[in-house]
């Protein structure tokens, strides 16, 4: 069986946040279990590796790089000769990218059994697919993120017939909608979680599309299957940007160290690697600050929201026990998973997340909403959870912690059972194994 990844980006050759390395890790995996891969993802300007050209013709081409048995393909269209990933354009882009995506192929003469699309840019090439009797499974990675454009001015752009632009198809309220594409073609969507996949079929979860997604589920074509983690990449026993180590007694140098680095006072050390958006809450995160520093440090992480980085920047300046770094800056992050005492993860909705595995793995214990996969990951003799989306409810679940670290032996006793937890990708990779063997058998 080979299978086809369409993504936007892949670790370690591009990548934002988490769907990067979902497709750096779940591919290689599947591997092992006996099935062709590839991996097909723009070649940005700035693509992290240099592409072996197999293929190419007027502004087109298409390059690839083999890593860990999957063979991943990069298709460059002049639409992407720019600095940086995602721009302001990206429907329009993606939209003669994903065009570009078949014609490239056949005369490559690459060919696939299942296509598997990852998230709204994926949609169309899914469509697509259909048009030439391949048959998909699409994966929901972040439903708030659907890549709608005016349908008359946005169809011409896709080279898809009219006939698609209609409610049982990629029109939504007279809208291109990419995201709808790949749920209405593909013969079946995952979530990134259990949670998740219940909580996108109602009002509150759903971003219009909810209707749609009650349907796939009454025929039983919405699945949650949970993300997984590379567990070699982020290994505390191995990890050499900090001190290694296997316990919370042997974290206790990298929390020194921390506190070092930081200029920290001797409270509890609390850590947060996010974009700044509200999804994922840190907007009740600068709300509780004054509340959070009467009892820990916290360092923050992350860039996004252009207020939210004026905010935290102001807090920087204001309060000795509050640290935030800008950017994309993965030793750093490996030392404040291992440095800090708790991880928070407020999120407003949240389809998996793969910050509260590695802060687990890492013994720092999160400190999280319970929404999404946070609810299927963090058990709650280990982490502390809190219900509602409010500054309130963070602040009182972090009171509840910095409780418990008041006794050595119980906390201890929390960081030992994160740490012990298996978040492999073989579980969910054999999963998606079934479900692509399900999708073949429906042709």
């Amino acid at each position: 069986m080979h299978v086809f990844h369409v993504t936007s980006e892949v670790y370690p050759f591009s990548r934002t946040g988490g769907l990067a390395d979902v497709l750096g890790a779940l591919p290689a995996v599947e591997a092992t279990l006996g099935m062709q891969l590839s991996v097909l993802s723009p070649w940005y300007e700035s693509l992290n590796g240099e592409p072996e050209l197999i293929w190419s013709e007027g502004g087109l081409k298409l390059g690839q790089i083999v890593r860990n048995n999957v063979r991943h393909l990069f298709l460059q269209t002049p639409d992407f000769l720019r600095p940086g990933m995602y721009h302001s354009d990206d429907v329009w882009r993606f939209s003669h990218w994903s065009r570009s995506v078949f014609y490239a192929l056949e005369r490559a003469d690459i060919d696939f059994d299942l296509l598997h699309g990852h998230d709204w840019v994926a949609g169309l090439v899914i469509a697509h697919a259909t048009l030439r009797g391949k048959p998909s499974v699409y994966t929901v990675h972040n439903l708030q993120y659907q890549g709608r454009w005016n349908g008359p001015d946005a169809m011409p752009w896709t080279g898809l017939p009219w006939d698609m632009f209609t409610h049982l198809g990629i029109e939504h309220y007279n809208s291109l909608n990419p995201m709808k594409a790949g749920l209405v073609y593909s013969r079946f969507t995952t979530t990134v979680s259990p949670t998740y996949a219940r909580e996108i079929t109602t009002p509150q979860y759903g971003e219009g599309l909810e209707g749609v997604l009650q349907e796939l589920q009454a025929q039983g074509r919405l699945v949650g299957i949970i993300n997984g983690l590379d567990q070699q990449r982020w290994n505390p026993r191995t990890d050499l940007a900090v001190s290694p180590y296997s316990d919370y007694a042997g974290k206790q140098a990298s929390i020194a160290a921390l506190r070092g680095e930081m200029q920290l006072d001797d409270a509890p050390i609390l850590a947060c690697v996010s974009r700044l958006v509200e999804q994922k809450g840190m907007d009740l995160l600068l709300a509780a600050l004054p509340e959070l520093l009467q009892h820990w440090n916290v360092v923050l992480l992350g860039n996004g929201d252009s207020a939210l980085e004026s905010a935290f920047y102001g807090w920087a300046h204001q309060s000795n026990r509050f640290r935030y770094y800008t950017g994309m800056n993965e030793p750093l992050s490996h030392r404040l998973y291992a440095g800090s005492h708790g991880f928070l993860m407020p999120s407003r909705f949240e389809p998996c997340g793969l910050s509260q595995m590695i802060a687990l793995r890492y013994g720092s214990l999160p400190i999280a909403r319970a929404t999404g996969g946070l609810i299927d990951t963090i058990p709650a003799d280990t982490g502390f959870l809190f219900e509602e989306p409010l500054p309130e409810a963070l602040a009182q679940a972090a009171q509840q912690a910095r409780a418990v670290i008041d006794h050595p032996q119980v906390w201890a006793q929390r960081v030992a059972s994160g740490m012990q937890l298996d978040f492999s990708w073989e579980a969910s990779a054999h999963k998606y194994q079934n479900l692509y063997q399900r999708a073949l058998s429906q042709g």
